[in-house]
């Protein structure tokens, strides 16, 4: 028999219909049906796991960020400022944690932001996370030919195609050791991702192992000497509880590189219970790291003179360890190699995922049958990275990778509410499947598939319609409504709190406004029921995020209180990123959609749907 189509809304299936698709939403476990270019191999497990997670996370900078944080904010607190920042980030890998044992997925947050949002915001994150990867991974490339300079003992001891060369027509500095080690990382990826795991566990070793060089030598010369750090009369605060919290939002961006976990979540063999403890294993480890390595440095010489450029060589030296530089070096290398391999990896599976849905060319989401990655992606990250590499200082555009993840992180945490509270009703129903198809069920009967009629099937569109919000019928609508109100709060109460040129009345008014909202939205959405549509909102066997609604909302309120804080000139550079994106996706995205043409019903009758296709096709 036939399953047919019926719409309520007399042929209109709404995502037509002016700005609609800017709100419509995928099907829950849809990446994982997409396999008519192959599958990406399942071949991760957890330590694996840590070692993407710690070397995307653990990259020189901390060899440079203890000396300049404890100068200018911390003192000898500054264990405590990466302690703090490290909860701070945990918030955001829990939210991480459920959505990526839930929804298994390559896209990461562009991933679940179209699953729990709309198609709109998931393509501007996505577009985002293109930039956050490209940069940083030009940036840290960048800074491997200094630090491997000072393995040979000076930039002049370097061969000459390795070294940096000024360019005077153009007034440029080209670096040939950034492209090279770009394309040899890049080369690897495209072997698989067993062998790339496998170096990046090497390679982050080692780097580990310099800084527990540094932690265990580095304690012993303070118990030798005393700790002169902490003998001072200024206290462990210097800079008073405000100046730890300062040191805290600096190094909070220590801690990104744990969301690339997640774009690997396609590749883990048991993603349910694997994620999770990749993604929280590799948190815990990097934050055990950064304070011990913190305790030691500021405890070896007094926060005052600590030298801001080579802060932990420069304490060995201090206590006649002048070799430990060697060691020191090394570590930084290897951190920057960690590091670039994991802002490469990610990049091509969020353009797969990407052009799994239309919203890119499919040539990104080919999957090669050999080493079953996706060569063709991995080769344009590269390659893009490796120019940007060679030919610009990209140090400067380095607070647009700061953009990129807190948005991401922000989303994420949205999304999380919505999955507890409105979770998706309706599916899509591609336009393949609209078509009466051959299926037979138990009553003999076609299936007649019922299409509702507001399929935006996004809180902004459905839930925050004009009406009464009162009656039990609404429930939905005011939890949507009460989710958005309270984002809203939040980004009022950051924003009055921040700007100090606004005058003091307009602040407080503009705080109070923020204060009410996010207090009530609070108090609401822990007042009301979770819906129990969320236990069949993809896999529920895996992580749940505890302490919701208060984490997340905590989550959203300290990313948009870092996100406000940029320097205005960060902004201005990612508005034109983001409103270039828009474009692409206005002229591309929007109109080659693999949503371009489905109706939403029902899930349960999706899954019916599908699976007559399937028997139909067999």
């Amino acid at each position: 028999m036939g399953i047919l189509v019926d719409s309520q809304d007399g042929g209109e299936n709404g995502t037509q219909g002016s700005w609609m698709f800017f709100t419509r939403r995928k099907k829950v476990d849809s990446a994982n049906e997409s396999s008519s270019k192959g599958q990406l191999a399942k071949e991760l497990t957890v330590p694996q796991l840590m070692a993407i997670g710690v070397g995307a996370t653990i990259g020189a900078g901390v060899y440079v960020l203890v000396g300049t944080v404890a100068r200018e904010h911390s003192g000898p607190s500054l264990a405590i400022s990466f302690l703090v920042a490290g909860f701070a980030a945990a918030l955001s890998a829990f939210c991480y944690a459920e959505l990526a044992s839930r929804c298994p997925s390559a896209g990461s947050a562009y991933h679940y932001s179209y699953l729990c949002v709309g198609e709109g915001v998931a393509w501007l994150i996505g577009w985002a996370l293109i930039l956050e990867y490209t940069i940083s991974g030009s940036a840290v490339a960048r800074g491997i030919t200094p630090n491997l300079a000072a393995l040979v003992g000076g930039a002049e001891n370097l061969p000459v195609f390795l070294s940096r060369h000024h360019i005077p027509g153009l007034d440029i500095v080209v670096d040939p050791c950034a492209a090279i080690v770009t394309f040899i990382i890049t080369a690897l990826l495209c072997f698989g991702i067993k062998e790339s795991a496998m170096v990046q566990s090497v390679v982050t070793s080692v780097n580990v192992c310099a800084l527990m060089f540094v932690i265990l030598a580095g304690g012993y010369l303070g118990f030798k000497s005393g700790w002169a750090g902490y003998k001072l009369p200024t206290g462990y605060f210097p800079f008073g509880v405000d100046g730890m919290l300062a040191g805290s939002a600096t190094v909070f961006f220590a801690y990104i590189g744990f969301d690339a976990v997640a774009s690997t979540a396609e590749e883990v063999k048991n993603p349910q219970r694997d994620l999770p403890l990749g993604i929280g294993g590799s948190l815990f480890l990097c934050c055990g790291l950064y304070m011990m390595v913190s305790v030691v440095i500021v405890g070896l010489v007094p926060y005052y003179a600590i030298d801001p450029d080579t802060p932990i060589s420069s304490a060995f030296a201090d206590h006649g360890m002048q070799w430990a530089a060697y060691i020191i070096n090394v570590g930084a290398f290897t951190a920057l190699c960690a590091s670039l391999m994991g802002g490469i990896l990610p990049q091509p599976r969020i353009l797969m995922a990407m052009a799994r849905d239309g919203l890119l060319p499919p040539l990104f989401s080919d999957i090669n049958k050999h080493t079953q990655v996706p060569v063709k992606s991995t080769i344009a990250t590269g390659l893009v990275a490796a120019v940007l590499a060679f030919a610009m200082e990209v140090s400067e555009l380095a607070g647009m990778v700061s953009v990129g993840t807190l948005l991401a992180f922000t989303v994420v945490a949205v999304s999380v509410l919505i999955l507890r509270y409105i979770p998706p009703e309706d599916s899509p129903l591609p336009g393949s499947l609209q078509e009466p198809i051959i299926s037979v069920d138990s009553s003999g009967e076609h299936i007649r598939l019922v299409v509702k009629e507001d399929v935006s099937a996004d809180f902004i569109s459905k839930y925050l319609s004009a009406g009464n919000y009162l009656h039990d019928g609404n429930r939905r609508k005011v939890v949507g409504w009460v989710i958005a109100s309270t984002c809203i709060g939040i980004f009022v109460l950051t924003y009055a709190a921040s700007d100090l040129v606004l005058p003091s009345s307009i602040r407080f008014t503009l705080c109070g406004v923020g204060v009410t909202l996010l207090l009530f939205g609070l108090v609401f959405l822990t007042c009301i029921d979770q819906d129990d549509a969320r236990h069949n909102f993809g896999k529920s066997t895996g992580f749940t995020c505890p302490l919701v609604p208060l984490l997340p909302i905590t989550c959203i309120l300290i990313n948009s209180y870092l996100l406000i804080n940029l320097e205005s000139g960060t902004w201005v550079r990612v508005s034109i990123w983001l409103a270039i994106g828009l474009l692409v996706y206005v002229f591309y995205g929007r109109t080659h959609s693999m949503l371009k043409d489905a109706v939403y019903v029902p899930a349960a009758q999706v899954d019916d749907a599908y699976h007559a296709s399937t028997s139909c096709l067999a």
